[in-house]
């Protein structure tokens, strides 16, 4: 900072002005002009003591002296507030420099995301059916017993009606059944079959990708809460064989021609005859969906008339799908989100 002189002693205030220029013109940064300001504008500077001079003036000069320090205070104000200006100024201009950037350099390239294996595993499967006129519909997660069990021909002591084996979202009365209207978190897509049925005439031809939840202990092919494709295709003379050639060809499109195939005899309660299919995984065979023939049960449900249609529907597991699709040897890794295994399916 510049050396300030001492008070002056004289009331040349253009003197005084002339002083506050080369004062200024020397400070180089804003702390350095709020001292400056003080001195040249506080209480103890050169204005303030001629202003304090004034009263042992004669009353001729009074006035006149008075009028010309006023107008040395409002110069030197505005002499201040011009550096002050000009010190922002290039302040800000130093900061700009700092933090310039070359916008010709080459940019980095942010992670695109994706979808979960699951996501694409349930979209590859209905676009093999969508490829052969079938339909996707969704449907809901929180179901009624009507739909999830009463429609589809679950007697109303089937163990699957336990809560051991259905997540009930209503106290469960404690009997084998509960009421119709009762709310529970579906244990398939296959509640679609009979929503479906009941709101257009044959034929149908359907998929319903969706969650589902069971309540089954973690393990290598088992979760609680777990993701199905259901399929529905009601039409005239429909037969098991229709069946088998639909689900071999989307063996053949997931997997590839060489994959390896068994079908073997099940139960559902919505479908008979009804049968599992499995596929090699892991040198053994996993089973990947059942499936079967309506029940006739099930179109009397909906108003159709058994001896005029007759149809078949699968349950596809989407999360088997992905472990047989991609060698994955734990399902709970599809869970896990570790991203050393998210990123290899991309």
């Amino acid at each position: 900072m510049a050396n300030l002189p001492g008070p002056m002693s004289s009331g040349n205030t253009e003197q005084l002005i002339s002083d506050a220029e080369e004062q200024l013109a020397s400070v180089g940064t804003l702390d350095e002009l709020h001292q400056v300001e003080s001195q040249m504008l506080g209480r103890r500077s050169d204005l303030a003591e001629l202003r304090r001079t004034l009263g042992d003036r004669p009353a001729d000069e009074r006035r006149s002296l008075g009028a010309e320090i006023n107008e040395a205070q409002r110069r030197v104000e505005e002499l201040v507030a011009a550096r002050r200006q000009q010190l922002e100024e290039e302040a800000e201009d130093r900061l700009l420099a700092a933090d310039r950037v070359d916008i010709t350099l080459a940019g980095v390239e942010l992670r695109r995301g994706t979808h979960h294996l699951i996501t694409q595993s349930m979209a590859e499967i209905c676009e093999i059916f969508s490829a052969i006129g079938y339909q996707v519909v969704t449907g809901p997660e929180v179901e009624t017993v009507h739909y999830n069990f009463d429609a589809l021909n679950h007697v109303p002591h089937h163990p699957a009606r336990l809560p051991s084996d259905t997540l009930y979202l209503e106290p469960w009365d404690g009997r084998s059944s509960t009421g119709a209207d009762a709310l529970l978190l579906r244990t398939h897509t296959s509640p679609m079959q009979a929503r479906i049925m009941e709101r257009q005439p044959p034929p149908v031809y359907v998929v319903v990708p969706g969650r589902t939840y069971r309540p089954d202990p973690w393990d290598a092919t088992h979760a609680p809460v777990f993701h199905q494709v259901e399929g529905l295709a009601v039409a005239e003379d429909i037969t098991f064989g229709d069946l088998k050639g639909t689900l071999e060809h989307f063996a053949r499109e997931m997997f590839g021609p060489r994959v390896r195939t068994r079908f073997s005899p099940d139960f559902f309660p919505f479908t008979e005859p009804s049968a599992q299919m499995a596929v090699v995984w892991r040198d053994d065979w996993l089973e990947l969906l059942g499936c079967g023939m309506v029940d006739p049960n099930v179109f009397e449900a909906v108003g159709y008339d058994p001896s005029q249609v007759s149809g078949f529907a699968f349950g596809v597991g989407a999360d088997r799908v992905a472990m047989v699709r991609h060698g994955i040897p734990d399902i709970r890794l599809l869970y896990e989100n570790d991203i050393r295994v998210l990123r290899q399916f991309r």
